[in-house]
């Protein structure tokens, strides 16, 4: 099947953003804050995280704290809020624990 002009319109090529590269970014960028203090108002909890071999306890302590909150792999009405700092989990205290 032939397109004439007028009838379709041409296929355009869609190139990648420039600004954009593919891979995976990490939690900690956004979600390991330590130097926060916590407000009155805050919500605080406690988590007992064992990190897979090689990653680090900040990044796997972030890592529940955007899952515990706004980050997730699904398109989510947080998506859209301007004031992610304002509802987003943070992880600003890691503490070791010993092993049984």
């Amino acid at each position: 099947m032939s397109c004439k002009e007028g009838l379709m319109s041409p296929q355009t090529e869609t190139k990648a953003s420039v600004g954009f590269k593919a891979g995976v970014k990490e939690y900690k960028l956004n979600y390991y804050t330590p130097e926060y203090t916590p407000k009155d108002t805050d919500t605080l909890a406690a988590f007992r995280v064992t990190p897979q071999p090689g990653v680090p306890p900040e990044e796997a302590g972030a890592a529940v704290a955007a899952e515990s909150s706004t980050g997730t792999w699904t398109t989510v009405w947080t998506d859209g809020l301007t004031s992610l700092d304002r509802y987003k989990g943070r992880c600003y205290d890691i503490e070791p624990v010993a092993e049984k």
